[in-house]
């Protein structure tokens, strides 16, 4: 198998396990309502993929009707009220929502919670990590919202893609869960989703070391989630992670991982389930491994010439 068939497969497997669950990411169908995933962050991750699936090929059309239920659900008066009916999470995740509106759609109650988040402080760089203000910079200025974090080269030099690199550990797992995932969304949002270039060279020199390190660990473990990510930090980093060991190896196991019905079925193999659960625990344990994975595929693929 070489390895361009071995991302198809990949793709097609999670976009089609994603296609026949839609019915766990609407929050108002009767499988959501009694499932245990929160739908709000299902249903966001659901629309950054549609996304950048658009992006990477607007002729693909194997998540029309994702995207058709995220467009309806962008228009939802009670899709809005659902985010700001979680006072911890209503301001990032109302940012988000606004920032991934779908193109063409009556967007104002997007506007409508982007004039709240500003009117309420929340798009200010006061009191924010470097993290947290890059990522309110990146889904802010996607959003077209107005807000005061300071410049991307500014931020690049604060960021975990810079400062990670001298805490790594030299045995075991070079990073820990959290920054590891702050590792590889930094990636994400300094390069677009690599659409452009997270930063000058000479800043991440040694980054990209560090995520190969991480990714060989998580390959090690079958921490598939993370596998998944930090082989798209390695494209975003500006490199083609298919011409290293790493990456190929990060692929095969991916596949390994993938089961009958297209799914990853959870974000590691230790988090698999060893007695049969039922189809809505079966979603919560799948549905971001499977996107993650849907991601990172379409990601390399749509770079082959």
């Amino acid at each position: 198998m070489t390895m361009p068939s071995t991302l198809d497969r990949l793709a097609e497997g999670t976009l089609d396990w994603l296609g026949h669950n839609l019915e766990f990411f609407d929050p108002w169908s009767a499988s959501a309502r009694s499932a245990t995933h929160g739908p709000v962050k299902a249903v966001l991750e659901l629309a950054l993929l549609c996304h950048c699936q658009s992006r990477f090929d607007a002729r693909d059309d194997r998540l029309s009707e994702g995207a058709a239920l995220i467009r309806a659900l962008w228009q939802s008066l009670e899709f809005q009220r659902l985010i700001d009916s979680q006072p911890e999470y209503a301001p990032r995740y109302g940012l988000i929502y606004a920032a991934l509106a779908p193109t063409g759609i009556d967007d104002r109650l997007c506007r409508d919670t982007i004039a709240r988040l500003v009117a309420d402080g929340h798009l200010s760089s006061r009191g924010q990590s470097p993290y947290q203000r890059l990522e309110t910079r990146f889904y802010a200025d996607k959003a077209g919202a107005e807000h005061d974090v300071e410049p991307y080269e500014e931020l690049v030099a604060l960021s975990p893609l810079v400062t990670l690199v001298g805490t790594a550990a030299s045995d075991g797992a070079p990073l820990s869960t959290e920054d590891a995932y702050a590792l590889t969304h930094s990636s994400f949002f300094l390069s677009d989703f690599g659409r452009q270039k997270p930063g000058p060279a000479y800043a991440l020199e040694r980054t990209d070391d560090l995520a190969r390190r991480m990714l060989d660990h998580c390959v090690e473990h079958d921490r598939w989630d993370l596998v998944g990510e930090l082989v798209m930090t390695r494209f975003c980093l500006g490199h083609d992670p298919l011409d290293t060991p790493s990456g190929v190896a990060a692929v095969e196991c991916l596949v390994r991982a993938q089961a009958s019905d297209g799914a990853i079925p959870a974000r590691s193999a230790a988090l698999l389930a060893t007695t049969p659960v039922s189809a809505a625990e079966s979603f919560r344990k799948a549905y971001h491994t499977s996107i993650v994975t849907a991601l990172m595929s379409l990601m390399l693929t749509s770079a082959r010439p």
